[in-house]
């Protein structure tokens, strides 16, 4: 463990590295009103952190920067989480009750307030599919053998898909199936819809539609939704607002990261329990991120975690801002996506 001393100093070191991008020397930390120790003695305590691991020395710079060992210590043992003010809170909670009445919307729109209150790229992973619910459907007839069924989900999402009805099936029959799965499968998830037709009301569909097998071949094209989990970014471009990616060779990579979605996708599963987590460097096991950190955090429906938030930026994180803003948030958007949901 390191002594109090060193503790302030590595505190230090990084806090002044994260503003200005720049090695910090001992002078710079003997200036600090905190500070009552020498730039010689500051300087021996340095070399030793270096010797540590916890600080690097760039080959042109009498300065020290962070290792990514001296990162996780600072998160581990020294970061306090910044608290947002009374007005950043205020206008937080007002952009939600002002600009979101679907789970769809307050999901994309929270990626862009994320990364408008960390200056940060953002990363949102939308609710799992298998907690969307089915809201509405509609079937307006083309031909004798087509039609487009209109799906809306709880999620808000809305969906015009184009189905091949069954042979022979009238217009009366078409009307009464859709009746009966408006009525009785209203909040009923996706993937359980067929299954609790059949258990459920098998002998309602018999009464009134004679083409049965050919309805239930029509009802799988209809809830066949999109089973992808939907990842939303916000201020993708922000990551070219950091000196230590003014160098094209390591913003390719990780450009070309953010544009894949299964790579993101990883990115965002890996969060396997509740609270804040936070990956440094090489910590998040991908080579594009070796110079960038990670931290996530799941929000959840109804008490159960549905999707994860995560920002994205340098180590040279403002972590304790980062951590400040995302306790916030998944409070917030847990209690406005549980109230959507019901």
């Amino acid at each position: 463990m390191l002594s109090e001393r060193q503790q302030l100093i590595l505190r230090m070191i990084i806090e002044d590295y994260v503003h200005s991008a720049e090695p910090v020397g001992s002078r710079t930390i003997s200036k600090r009103s905190e500070v009552t120790l020498s730039p010689a003695t500051i300087r021996n305590e340095m070399a030793d952190l270096e010797e540590m691991g916890y600080l690097e020395q760039p080959h042109t710079s009498a300065g020290r920067i962070p290792s990514q060992k001296g990162y996780r210590f600072y998160v581990d043992h020294l970061i306090h989480p910044l608290r947002l003010t009374q007005e950043e809170l205020f206008q937080l909670k007002k952009t939600y009750v002002d600009k979101m009445d679907a789970m769809e919307r307050v999901v994309q729109q929270t990626a862009q307030i994320l990364s408008s209150l960390t200056n940060y790229t953002a990363l949102v992973l939308g609710p799992h599919v298998q907690e969307v619910k089915l809201k509405h459907v509609q079937l307006v007839p083309l031909s004798d053998r087509t039609a487009v069924a209109i799906i809306v989900t709880d999620t808000g999402h809305v969906e015009n898909r184009k189905v091949t009805l069954p042979e022979g099936i009238t217009a009366d029959e078409i009307s009464n199936f859709v009746a009966i799965l408006n009525h009785k499968m209203t909040d009923v998830p996706l993937h359980q819809v067929k299954v609790k037709l059949y258990n459920e009301i098998m002998g309602e569909l018999n009464r009134y539609i004679n083409q049965y097998e050919g309805v239930m071949s029509l009802l799988d094209q209809i809830v066949q939704i999109e089973q992808d989990d939907k990842v939303y970014l916000g201020g993708t471009t922000k990551i070219l607002n950091q000196p230590e990616f003014r160098d094209i060779d390591k913003l390719r990579p990780l450009l070309d990261m953010l544009e894949t979605n299964q790579t993101v996708l990883q990115l965002l599963n890996v969060q396997s329990s509740p609270g804040i987590q936070v990956r440094i460097g090489l910590e998040n096991d991908m080579e594009q991120l070796k110079n960038c950190s990670v931290i996530t955090a799941t929000y959840q429906i109804d008490g159960k975690a549905a999707g994860t938030i995560g920002v994205l930026g340098p180590t040279r994180m403002e972590y304790g801002r980062v951590i400040g803003v995302m306790d916030h948030l998944t409070v917030l958007l847990s209690e406005l996506l549980t109230r959507l949901h019901k």
